[in-house]
This record gives C-alpha cells, sequence and structure tokens, in this order.
C-alpha cells in the first residue's frame, strides 16, 4: 500500500469510496505522522481516541454504501474553533482548559458530513500575528527551508498550524480564518492552497472573534479541487450568525475545468507597492501570462484607496479586537489570578493571560476608541473603508476577478521580524483590502523563491462568486504545475 498521507482530498475520498483502504488505516497513517513531526509545532491537542472512533464510525457508513462528502476523511481544525468537549483555547493562556460544551456551526458542518477530526491546530493567539509566533504554545515551524539553511522558517499566520500541517501531510486539509489575510499568506509561504470567503458565507458562531466585521473561515488544502470540496462543506447559512448569509451553496468542484474565454482579468496597478522584490514581480507577470494564454482578457484597473488600506485595517481591526476581548476577565471560564478585590483580579487575570501583541492591539483599540478619538479614528477608518469597497465596485465593472501577489515575499526565518511590528504588519499589504471589502480571495502557489521557498498568486472575486474563483485558480494551477514539496527533515 502507498503511503495514504500522500493522497489529496479528493484523492481520499474516492479511494475510500472504492473500499482500496479504511478509514480508520487512513487515520491512523495520520496520527502516526503528527506523532514524528513534533518539532513543527503544528497540533496543541491530538484527538488521537476520537479520531479512531470517528474513523470507525465512517468505516460502517462506507461498508454500506453510505456517507457523506467527506466520510472519513481526517482533517486538522484551527484552535479558533470551538469542539465539544476538546481543549479550545486560541492558542491563549487566558482560557486554559476551557473545553466548550457545544460545537462551531464550521465543524459540526464537517462532522455533519462525515469528516474525521485529527486534533486542534496551532495559531498566533487570538489569530493577532502575520507568522504564528505569537501562540501561548510556541511558535509553528513551516516544514519548507531556504536552500542550503537550516534556519527554521515562519508559516505565516495566524493560521500557521493549519499550513504546515496540510505542507507536511499531516491532515489531508485544514480550517483556518482570515481576519487580514491569515488564511491566505500562510498558504503562500508554505505552497498550500487557501481561501478566504465571502463574508457571511460560512457561520462565524463558535469561533473565537478577533474582529467580527472582518473575521471569516475558510479551508487550507493541497490543491484548488480539495479546497473546493472543503468550502463545500464549511459553508451554509446559520440563524445563530446574524451576518451569516441565506443563499444556496453551490457545487464548487463542479466549475473546475470550465473554460476562461471571454473572462476579464483584472490588474491593479497600486499592488505594484515600492521595494517589491523583483521574483515577486516576476511571478505576477507570469501569472498574467498563464491567465491570457489560458483565454482570458487582461484588463488594468485602478483601486485608487489601497494605500489607506493598511492603516485603515489596523484601526477596525484592534478596535474590535478590544471590545471582543473584554469577556475575558477569570470569572467564568479559563485562567483566573486571585487579586485583592476584583478589579485586583481583572487586571492580574488579563496581564498574565494575553501575550505581548494581544496586549498591543487591545491597546491600540482601547485608545482609537475612546472618547475624543473615536471620530478622528475609528470613525474615520470606517469612512474609508467604504471607499475601498467603491474601488472593488467600480473595477469588477471593467473585469470579473483580480490578479495579484499574495504576499510581498517568501516566508522569512522565526526571530527576524518579531522585533518590528510595523515590518510585520506589511506582510498583509496585498490582503487586507478583501477583507475590508467583504470580498472572497484565494491564493495559489505558483513558484519558488531563489531561496527555494513558496511563492503564491492571490485571485480576488466578487462578493458570493467563489465559482469563478475556484475556475480562475484551477486553470492558473495547471498553467504553474507546482508540485515542489518540503524535504522531510523533521522526522528523527
Amino acid at each position: 500500500m502507498t503511503d495514504l498521507t500522500k493522497l489529496t482530498l479528493a484523492g481520499a475520498r474516492d479511494a475510500l469510496k472504492k473500499k482500496e483502504f479504511t478509514s480508520l488505516e487512513l487515520t491512523d497513517a495520520y496520527l502516526g505522522a503528527i506523532e514524528a513531526a513534533t518539532p513543527l509545532n503544528t497540533y496543541v491537542t491530538v484527538t488521537a481516541d476520537q479520531a479512531r472512533e470517528m474513523a470507525k464510525a465512517s468505516d460502517l457508513k462506507l461498508g454500506k454504501g453510505q456517507g457523506g462528502a467527506l466520510e472519513g476523511l481526517p482533517l486538522g481544525i484551527k484552535d479558533l474553533f470551538a469542539t465539544k468537549g476538546v481543549l479550545t483555547t486560541a492558542c491563549s493562556h487566558i482560557l486554559d482548559g476551557f473545553k466548550p460544551p457545544y460545537e462551531s456551526q464550521v465543524t459540526q458542518n464537517l462532522w455533519h458530513d462525515g469528516a474525521v477530526m485529527l486534533g486542534k491546530l496551532n495559531n498566533d493567539e487570538f489569530a493577532m500575528g502575520s507568522s504564528n509566533e505569537t501562540s501561548f504554545y510556541g511558535p509553528v515551524v513551516n516544514p519548507w527551508r531556504r536552500n542550503g539553511d537550516t534556519t527554521k522558517i515562519v508559516p505565516g499566520g495566524s493560521s500557521g498550524g493549519s499550513s504546515a500541517a496540510v505542507a507536511a501531510k499531516l491532515c489531508l486539509a485544514a480550517t483556518a480564518t482570515d481576519t487580514g489575510g491569515s488564511i491566505r499568506q500562510p498558504a503562500a509561504f508554505t505552497g498550500t492552497v487557501g481561501i478566504k470567503p465571502t463574508y457571511g458565507r460560512c457561520s462565524r458562531w463558535g469561533v473565537v472573534a478577533f474582529a467580527s466585521s472582518l473575521d471569516q473561515a475558510g479551508p487550507i488544502a493541497r490543491d484548488v479541487r480539495d479546497a473546493a470540496i472543503m468550502l463545500r462543506s464549511m459553508a451554509g447559512y446559520d440563524d445563530k450568525d446574524s451576518t451569516s448569509v441565506d443563499r444556496p451553496v453551490p457545487d464548487y468542484e463542479a466549475s473546475l475545468g470550465q473554460s476562461l474565454k471571454g473572462l476579464r482579468v483584472g490588474i491593479p496597478k497600486e499592488y505594484r507597492v515600492d521595494g517589491m522584490p523583483a521574483e515577486i514581480d516576476a511571478l505576477w507577470t507570469r501569472g498574467i501570462e498563464w491567465l491570457k494564454a489560458a483565454g482570458a482578457e487582461i484588463v488594468d484597473v485602478s483601486l485608487p484607496h489601497t494605500k489607506y488600506a493598511l492603516p485603515t485595517y489596523y484601526i477596525v481591526a484592534p478596535a474590535e479586537c478590544s471590545s471582543n476581548l473584554a469577556r475575558y476577565d477569570g470569572v467564568r471560564y479559563g485562567l483566573r489570578v486571585p487579586g485583592k478585590d476584583i478589579t485586583d483580579m481583572y487586571e492580574k487575570t488579563r496581564a498574565a493571560g494575553f501575550g505581548t501583541e494581544v496586549r498591543r492591539r487591545v491597546l491600540i483599540g482601547t485608545y482609537v476608541l475612546s472618547a475624543g478619538y473615536y471620530d478622528a479614528y475609528y470613525l474615520k477608518a470606517q469612512q474609508v473603508r467604504t471607499l475601498i469597497a467603491r474601488d472593488f465596485t467600480e473595477a469588477y465593472a471593467k473585469c470579473d476577478v483580480l490578479l495579484t501577489p499574495t504576499a510581498p515575499s517568501a516566508a522569512f526565518g522565526i526571530g527576524e521580524k518579531t522585533a518590528d511590528p510595523l515590518s510585520m504588519y506589511l506582510n498583509d499589504v496585498f490582503t487586507v483590502t478583501v477583507n475590508l471589502a467583504g470580498l472572497p480571495g484565494i491564493s495559489v502557489p505558483a513558484g519558488l523563491s531563489s531561496d527555494g521557498l513558496p511563492l503564491g498568486l492571490q485571485l480576488i472575486g466578487k462578493t458570493f462568486d467563489e465559482e469563478t474563483l475556484f475556475r480562475v485558480a484551477y486553470a492558473l494551477e495547471e498553467a504553474a504545475q507546482f508540485k515542489a514539496e518540503p524535504a522531510v527533515w523533521w522526522r528523527s
């Protein structure tokens, strides 16, 4: 039998239906791979017993010719998703010991379709970070390495555990969340595919909140087809989430392979930023040529308010996070540090429970929402956000989808940017606009840097037009023929 962990999600799905192996055999293969990959620090909780029980249940269904769209397929779950009875901490000390009595809607959808949970994946604390170095459980290590260099590389953030686990074949696919690029940038850094769907496409119920008007769940997978399969199961209307949109979920997989003839691809001039590495610009140019060769029409468009996107995001997101994180006070659940009175207990618990980056963002958010500064900062940022969204609306009068780089560089070394928050925040320069406008975006691996690290291209679509995104992403994937994989150095 071939190494079962080398199969794609679609390949494993089809093989299980043909009874070439069992879900339990597949699950055990992944549990073994996870155990051998502890140096990567991708999982914070491994649910081996539960995974095997879920796999056995799937095998019974498959044996009768029954089962859902993901029946028997082992997945990793980002630690931001509430999982009933299973430790859920958002990788923060302040949620020590928290086991939710409920299930997030996204994971409930996956279990309904027959998926198997391998465990909870590491992420930046409360999803605040671009490199997965802020987790209370320590940084995740990218399975990729620079050519001839043993320096440990970041996997991107905040969904670094998800991206690294998929790249290292420690799960078939993984759930992730994206507030300013936290699905797409990690995907670009690890040679995987990540899609952030339209705001409202996936339920936010049971997902630990960072910035409520920006957060959106989505999958990270090995290829475009696998991402399409995952998103169909994750998505859907949820009446427990007031921002969930009640509309049918298409069969995204059916859109793959359709012709691009007549489709217009926009190239935003504002994304050619100063100091962008030549190899990123060259990759973008190759992407344009690939889509043109596939039959698409290339058009130049303008998104004039792009230059304000990063400062706008870093006002809106911290403001919402300072409000959302007010609930963590040591009273009902998680960490509690005793104090001489309740105020002292609050202060000591939050000081001990939150890491440096979370404290920084809470302080910024509290400041911009405070009396005298609300109008100058938060209200102004929301007005600019409206202008950014309008830019996209006007651009889509001329095109059907946009093509840009995903990140301004390849992955960097652990510790190389932690002392410079502004440099770290610039990693989101190409991705935050999508969240501010509520649009769908997907990252597809398209080449290697001069150091041998993955580089991604991003496609940005119209609201609830993920089908077109998958259609173009598949064409891009076919043209790029990205087959590179990281050398397996982490197994002792």
